[in-house]
């Protein structure tokens, strides 16, 4: 009884045992990483990469296993991914008008994949952290500090933003520019005193950037992804802060002065073209009256034409008439010497006298006539009427005798 208590608690012990010793025994490498087993006996290194034929799950034989992300975020910020409080990492910056700044971003490294490179970062660094903050953040800083003068305080909140960003990310994965330092003088925007500035140029030759040295993260292989570096603040100490708040301010007044003026001389422009709308709105409506005024007066001429027009016609009308009806008549007289005419007027003629003569009252003939004196038996009636109708017919051009043998 004594002995089978005792086997059981013997194979307890070696289950306990194996139990923990499995653990030195094998090693799983996920797919995002790169695990690196130093030899417990030689001290050899062994490197496994996730996702490839020595991924999965790898003979440990209880050696040290040390895990590496293939690809990490490096933080330098006061915020994490998820934008939660964390510990200041800020980088410092210093701008050649000697204004300062905290740099808060993060930037994604990508761990190199060939078994020499990972046995030299392993080698001189031993972790993952050793390597963001011996290697990768003291890299950025210097990459910081040496774009700092590039610029000034002014210039790295405005125009050279995205620049001051590109220098670090350019600095970083090339190396560290080679440059020239000259004094300048330059008025200062608020003060609009003048004052001495230390320019920093970068050396170019041939088009080509001249660089002090290669990055050290070139030197591991290590290498920052493609527009990876991103800064989420930049925090200006205070005397900064407040020449930016007053920059800002004298450029909201010049803006805002501008945008006046633009729109005073828009307002101009305007009120110039109302006008000349205006002008010549009112042009036009005295060109509908004129034309109105024109087309009624050539309308009025063309209705005078017409009967002048008319006039002259009828005018034409009646000398024809006129002419035609003389013609006639003096085609008439001319045919029976007026002979209609002339017989009214000779009835006319003796009516008249034989009016006159019949009431007369005196005596015709004398009261005594000598002898010798007569007229073959006539009277002076007959005499008379004899006379005054010979004078009508002559003065008429009458022919009053009967044509012999009567008419032919």
């Amino acid at each position: 009884m004594e002995k089978k208590n005792i086997v059981g608690i013997f194979a307890g012990i070696l289950i306990i045992v194996f139990g923990v010793l499995s653990g030195k025994m094998w090693e799983t490498v996920d797919a995002d990483e790169v695990v690196v087993i130093q030899d417990p006996i030689d001290g050899e290194l062994h490197v496994y990469i996730g996702g490839t034929e020595t991924g999965g799950l790898q003979f440990q034989n209880f050696g040290t296993p040390t895990h590496y992300k293939k690809s990490n975020q490096f933080w330098f910020s006061n915020v994490n991914a998820n934008g939660e409080k964390i510990s200041d990492q800020g980088i410092k910056i210093r701008f050649n008008d000697g204004g300062h700044a905290t740099l808060s971003g993060s930037v994604r490294i990508n761990m190199p994949l060939d078994e020499k490179s990972i046995v030299k970062l392993h080698t001189i660094y031993g972790s993952e952290e050793a390597i963001q903050y011996n290697l990768v953040r003291t890299t950025i800083e210097k990459c910081v500090y040496m774009t700092g003068p590039l610029m000034s305080s002014k210039e790295s909140y405005s125009e050279k933003r995205n620049v001051l960003l590109s220098y670090i990310d350019d600095q970083a994965t090339f190396g560290i520019y080679r440059t020239i330092t000259r004094d300048e003088k330059r008025k200062d925007e608020l003060s609009g005193e003048e004052k001495t500035v230390s320019i920093v140029d970068i050396v170019v030759k041939e088009g080509v950037i001249q660089r002090n040295s290669a990055s050290p993260l070139h030197e591991f292989n290590l290498q920052l992804a493609t527009g990876s570096l991103a800064l989420n603040s930049i925090d200006y100490d205070g005397t900064v802060e407040k020449q930016i708040e007053q920059q800002q301010q004298a450029t909201m007044s010049v803006q805002t002065a501008m945008a006046n003026a633009k729109k005073a001389e828009q307002d101009a422009i305007t009120v110039a073209k109302q006008g000349e709308a205006s002008a010549a709105k009112a042009k036009w409506e005295q060109e509908v009256i004129k034309a109105k005024l024109v087309t009624e007066a050539e309308q009025k001429l063309a209705v005078q034409t017409l009967a002048t027009k008319q006039a002259e016609l009828y005018k034409q009308q009646q000398i024809l008439e006129g002419q035609g009806e003389a013609e006639k008549k003096k085609l008439i007289m001319f045919a029976d010497g007026a002979l209609d005419k002339k017989l009214a007027t000779y009835e006319t003629v003796q009516s008249s006298w034989a009016s006159a003569f019949a009431n007369y009252k005196g005596n015709i003939v004398p009261n005594y006539v000598s002898g010798g004196s007569g007229n073959g038996g006539s009277n002076g009636a007959t005499q008379f009427m004899e006379l005054m109708g010979m004078k009508a017919a002559k003065d008429l051009g009458l022919d009053m005798a009967m044509p012999k043998g009567g008419n032919k």
